[in-house]
């Protein structure tokens, strides 16, 4: 019962020598308060449905005029046994398994693999469906970027960092940056819980780290009236995925120069942003600047706790981009090291499904150059039989 009161002791939340009488002066509408998050549940639904009506509505049209293309798949043949098994135990059978299906139904392992191996297919996610996701992500970034900015840039902080900390904790909090917050907060409340439906991805674990961090990052801020470190933290994290978004719709388009070129941008305006501002000027801002107004408290040790995990979740997905560059330098890059190659499914399916199409053809190339020899030969051995004809009746002749 007493567990609640002590989660908001002033001395975990509030520097050393503030009390919450203190904080008393600003007015309710400039405090942030913790039930103002709940705001962020209905933003997060009604970017789910927002979210809804884009793909729905307005993303198919611009996919056409950029040429996106779901590819064609060989439909599984339809067999019972298969499909249970593939629904209710397994994607990819082991070979034990293969071995008490081709009992059951009476198959070869070619063709229990092959269904399979076709049905995982069905189960890839269309090109228009990838390119809705990014073209949403695209939208928000852009409105939101411009909107931080917009709010931002007239802001003595954005200048000077150690104006994030002056007079902190009793610090006033503007109606822009309230809803800044909120919208933020629920965008990225509404990509968690669309998660299950979207398409998955290789660092599908990582995301979800991510999303969670970013959540519990920006209702952390706002409780400890960090607004002013975590709207310059949003505007930066805007300012590269901006790029990114682009670069995948134009992935999924077929455009493969544009898509390069935004993405060396991307790359650029990612290390930039992420690996040198980030940590030199944000966190160093929450790790010593502030340190020149308060002592150490525990909020301010989980705070820096929370920027730092962002930071190794930075540093994970660099290492991502550099294998991706290295890999466009030297002709090899075909797809998304994270965003464009699902986790589940098999990478090269689609060649293994070309390879059978080739041995068709090779069977094809065979039995054609067998009936070509044939009748080469058929019409070899007839033209000796002519031959053979028209010399014993020469020979007649003269011995006539």
């Amino acid at each position: 019962m007493n567990l609640l009161p002590d989660v908001w002791r002033q001395d975990y939340w509030l520097p050393p020598g503030v009390t919450w009488r203190d904080m008393e002066q600003l007015v309710d509408s400039e405090r942030p308060q913790p039930l103002d998050l709940l705001i962020a549940v209905p933003l997060a639904l009604g970017f789910v449905a927002l979210r809804y009506m884009f793909e729905r509505f307005f993303a198919p049209p611009m996919g056409r005029c950029l040429g996106v293309k779901n590819r064609l798949h060989v439909t599984a043949a339809p067999s019972p046994n298969l499909e249970s098994f593939y629904t209710q135990r397994s994607r990819q059978p082991t070979q034990s398994d293969i071995v008490s299906l081709m009992q059951l139904c009476g198959k070869s392992q070619r063709q229990i693999e092959t269904w399979f191996r076709r049905r995982r297919n069905q189960d890839r996610p269309c090109q228009t469906k990838k390119f809705g996701e990014a073209a949403w992500r695209f939208f928000f970034y852009i409105t939101a970027f411009i909107a931080g900015l917009w709010c931002l840039i007239d802001t003595p902080w954005f200048w000077d960092y150690r104006e994030c900390w002056r007079q902190y904790p009793v610090q006033p909090m503007e109606t822009a940056h309230f809803w800044y917050y909120m919208l933020e907060l629920g965008f990225y409340g509404s990509l968690l819980l669309q998660i299950p439906v979207d398409v998955k991805r290789k660092d599908f674990e990582v995301q979800v780290m991510h999303h969670l961090a970013t959540i519990f990052l920006l209702s952390f801020s706002y409780c400890a009236n960090c607004i002013r470190v975590g709207t310059l933290v949003m505007l930066l994290h805007d300012s590269s995925d901006i790029l990114l978004e682009p670069a995948k719709m134009f992935h999924y388009s077929g455009w493969k120069k544009t898509c390069d070129t935004l993405f060396i941008v991307f790359a650029a305006v990612f290390f930039l942003t992420r690996l040198v501002i980030f940590p030199s000027k944000i966190i160093h801002t929450t790790l010593v600047l502030s340190m020149e107004v308060f002592q150490p408290f525990p909020c301010y040790y989980f705070f820096n706790i929370l920027l730092m995990v962002l930071q190794v979740l930075h540093i994970y997905w660099a290492g991502l981009i550099v294998r991706m560059i290295y890999k466009l330098l030297n002709g090899k890059l075909e797809k998304d090291e994270r965003s464009d190659e699902e986790s589940e499914v098999e990478e090269d399916d689609e060649d293994k499904v070309g390879e059978e199409n080739m041995d068709c053809y090779r069977e094809k190339s065979k039995d054609s150059l067998n009936s070509k020899l044939s009748m080469l030969t058929n019409s070899c051995v007839l033209n000796n039989l002519t031959n053979h004809r028209s010399s014993a009746a020469d020979k007649m002749r003269k011995s006539q």
